[in-house]
């Protein structure tokens, strides 16, 4: 499995990027893998506001469909429209063109709370 060191990561499977004032998110290559080919990505609504923990979206695959889970607090501020027409992105690239959703975080020092890969690994 592949997770990136520089990378934040939730027990619920969804990790979490820096990029400047924003929170991109998506779920991890542990979780794209488990579920398979996936079908159907639904992202929370640009605007909403989310709490960490909160189930936010779904994927769904051929095999089951998962919850996706806000790894901090926030406004959903963007989703990644790609998804709708060719959720495969999530399987093919999942920390790259597989992103779901950014966040404008309400503290940005919550993402300390979120796992490190280290420690993601270790809990699988």
């Amino acid at each position: 499995m592949n997770h990136p060191s520089e990378l934040k990561y939730a027990t619920t499977h969804e990790w979490v990027r820096i990029e400047g004032d924003l929170i991109v998110t998506g779920i991890s290559d542990h979780a794209q893998d488990a579920l398979g080919d996936l079908v159907y990505v639904e992202a929370p609504e640009v605007g909403r506001q989310i709490v960490a923990g909160e189930q936010v979206g779904v994927v769904e695959s051929v095999k089951t469909a998962s919850d996706i889970h806000a790894p901090i607090s926030g406004e959903v501020v963007e989703v990644n429209e790609l998804l709708e027409e060719d959720p495969d992105f999530v399987n093919d690239d999942p920390y790259g063109k597989g992103w779901i959703y950014k966040i404008k975080p309400t503290d940005i020092l919550d993402i300390e709370e979120l796992l490190t890969s280290d420690g993601y690994e270790a809990g699988l």
